[in-house]
């Protein structure tokens, strides 16, 4: 079961549709209606932490769940829940140089954890006036991803399973969607044993993989 905390955005129901749709169960909490305890005893094989309008301060038990359990369970986090890794490993979360609402921009990426296969860059959506602040980073998180105006797009812890998207993958607007959640949840598949989706460009990464 793949855990959503849901901080009180309808996005996480278009995250919770994507898993569905890859086959795995999704159960969707809000972030005030349970307790690190809680999340332990509900024993899900991943958390998805979703985007939200507040900041990590008020993503009720978001940040002290990626405290607590990282080393134990994979846990990805979207926008607001990317900042709140980038808060529980002591990071800062400022102002962006410009708040982005609904607005595309091209990801670069080295091509690792999430990203292998993909193009580069690929288009992704961002709604954020936020941003995890790129001097506050510690040796041992990575930055794996960036937009063209400098803002961080992506962390990885480099020891715990736990990983971080300011963009938003389950927006019509950001390309290979699913294939983003699908190496969150089977990082050790190649990309040819990833369920295939219709969603834009799907088929040439899989495609390419098997010839």
């Amino acid at each position: 079961m793949i855990l959503l905390i849901d901080n009180y955005d309808s996005f996480v129901y278009n995250l919770a549709r994507y898993v569905t749709e890859l086959g795995e169960e999704s159960t969707v909490v809000r972030n005030d209606a349970l307790t690190t305890a809680d999340v332990v005893r509900l024993s899900p094989s991943h958390i998805i932490i979703s985007p939200g309008p507040c900041t990590p301060a008020q993503a009720g038990v978001s940040v002290e769940v990626i405290r607590r359990l990282a080393n134990r369970i994979p846990i990805l986090g979207v926008c607001l829940g990317h900042q709140c890794i980038g808060a529980a490993y002591g990071m800062r979360i400022v102002r962006a140089k410009q708040p982005r609402h609904g607005k595309t921009s091209a990801i670069s990426h080295g091509g690792v954890g999430l990203f292998a296969g993909l193009p580069n860059p690929f288009t992704a959506s961002r709604y954020h006036s936020l941003v995890v602040d790129p001097a506050s980073v510690p040796d041992d998180v990575e930055v794996t991803a960036t937009a063209e105006d400098g803002e961080i797009m992506a962390l990885r812890h480099r020891i715990d399973p736990v990983w971080g998207i300011q963009f938003h993958p389950e927006s019509i607007l950001t390309d290979f969607g699913y294939y983003l959640l699908s190496r969150f949840l089977w990082p050790e598949r190649p990309v040819e044993a990833l369920p295939a989706k219709a969603d834009w460009g799907w088929n040439t990464i899989v495609g390419a993989a098997r010839s």
